[in-house]
């Protein structure tokens, strides 16, 4: 083995191998994965007609303001680990950013793997449009605890043939991932390919089939604004973001891009703005389509999401069917490949600080990349993957906006109080408007949902939990607030 070249990497044990093209179509694939192709029926659920239009526009909004949070951060902090490394310097990485970071890693041990669990749930479910046996339940159960002022706390797992195959997703994308990160780039630009030839054909046969009728049926009182339309907004946008998650992908893997502090801000904005112009008009083209009333019982039912295949069933026959089925199984593939990629190097960014499991810190000697904390990734996602997928996205979403985006946009405002001087290659455009509109937005998700206490119950528990972990981690270690000289400085 010959050591690699110095100019290969400007950080030890990461390569820079990835350029603005690369960053960027690895951000697409992640945000677009199998969401868009399988979600619009649980969105059609939450709002009751094609009034869910509303919900991808709100979460174009809000992932714009987000995403201003993380380019400014992204810029100033180039480093791997994104929002570990983001709120560590924000609140002090000696003191308070301590225990935020280490909260984040927590969370993440949680919302990463159901994150790339979700995808291969999706995945599986597009494959039973092929073999619909796939969706046979073998066995369902759920589980309940009654705690005390905290109410009951349920899961609920299923064991079908499709569960089987998720599982194998998760394996084959390890085995993938366990080489360099030159040749993930070049690998995701041929993804990105497939992912935008699949969208692209979606659109053109819609363009070309399009019934305004259908597409602008709305239901008596579609718009009256009532309560139960803000609560049916709120669980449409709940999904929806997480169809837009994905393009702070880029930031986690910042020791791995050339010229970070330019081109971070440009793939995570460039990103947004693509899919988000892509999701809009590939929805309206899908409801122009298929009548919404029909999508509406599926979301309903968990079951028969492949709303893509039955779309090009009735515009070209079953052929076209059957082809864009194996299209979206790759473009959720591809996002299942980018997410693990970026979500294994937080907890190594978190290990080399000394903040996670030592073990997470192992660099591969060979291709040199994080391997053990990939392969532990892996193994809770196929854990993740005995969940129904409207469950997986629910908890994900609430579990990461209470313990991640909140405290991010919040800290973002802390820092240019507390640090004005610092250099900020890029700076939020309209300081403060994003931040605080991105924090309401995330406030509305989490009030405004049927059964919004159930996921919150979750977070907080998570919460608490890792509190109770850190406090005894560091008062076995000495750390902060346990340290001797932190108790001589208070009065």
């Amino acid at each position: 083995m010959h050591p690699p070249a110095q100019s290969e990497s400007n950080s030890p044990g990461l390569i820079r191998g990835m350029g603005l093209g690369s960053a960027t179509a690895l951000n697409m694939i992640d945000m677009i994965g199998v969401g868009p192709f399988i979600t619009m029926p649980l969105v059609l659920s939450a709002m009751g007609g094609p009034q869910a239009l509303l919900g991808w526009v709100a979460g174009a909004l809000l992932a714009v303001c987000d995403g201003l949070v993380s380019a400014e951060l992204g810029a100033a902090f180039p480093g791997s680990g994104g929002s570990y490394r983001y709120l560590s310097e924000i609140y002090g990485p000696k003191k308070w950013g301590r225990l935020i970071s280490f909260l984040f890693i927590w969370q993440l041990s949680f919302s990463a793997p159901l994150s790339i669990a979700s995808g291969c749930i999706g995945l599986a479910g597009y494959a039973a449009y092929y073999w619909p046996s796939l969706e046979t339940t073998y066995a369902a159960n759920s589980a309940a605890l009654h705690v005390p002022w905290a109410g009951a706390f349920q899961v609920s797992w299923i064991a079908t043939p499709g569960t089987a195959l998720a599982i194998g997703i998760c394996v084959l994308t390890v085995l993938l991932l366990y080489r360099r990160i030159t040749v993930i780039g070049r690998l995701s630009k041929a993804l990105w390919f497939v992912v935008m030839v699949t969208i692209g054909w979606i659109i053109f046969a819609g363009l070309t089939h399009f019934n305004a009728a259908r597409a602008f049926d709305f239901p008596p009182g579609a718009f009256t604004l009532s309560p139960a339309f803000f609560t049916g907004l709120g669980g449409a946008l709940l999904v929806a973001t997480y169809d837009y998650w994905g393009y702070y992908n880029v930031c986690y893997i910042g020791d791995e891009i050339k010229d970070p502090t330019r081109n971070i801000p440009r793939a995570l904005l460039l990103s947004i703005l693509l899919v988000a112009c892509l999701y809009l008009v590939m929805n309206l083209c899908i409801l122009a389509v298929i009548p919404w009333r029909e999508m509406l019982q599926e979301g309903q039912n968990n079951h028969g999401l492949y709303v893509v295949s039955l779309f090009m069933q009735k515009v070209y026959g079953a052929w076209a069917a059957r082809l864009v089925t194996g299209l979206v199984i790759v473009t959720a593939f591809a996002s299942v490949f980018s997410l693990t990629l970026g979500y294994s190097r937080v907890p190594y960014a978190a290990a080399l600080d000394g903040n996670y499991f030592r073990a997470f810190a192992k660099v591969h000697p060979v291709h040199r990349f994080p391997h053990v904390s990939l392969l532990a990734l892996g193994v809770v996602a196929a854990a993740f993957c005995f969940l129904r997928l409207k469950d997986a996205i629910a908890a994900l979403v609430v579990i990461r906006i209470v313990l991640q985006f909140l405290v991010q946009a919040v800290g973002l405002m802390v820092l240019r109080v507390r640090r004005p001087e610092m250099p900020r290659p890029f700076r939020m455009w309209l300081y403060p408007l994003p931040a605080l509109v991105a924090i309401a937005g995330f406030l509305f998700i989490l009030f405004n949902r049927a059964n919004w206490q159930k996921e919150l119950r979750y977070a907080l528990v998570i919460l608490l939990a890792g509190l109770a972990i850190y406090m005894i981690r560091a008062w076995r270690s000495s750390e902060w607030p346990f340290r001797m000289k932190d108790f001589a400085a208070r009065p």
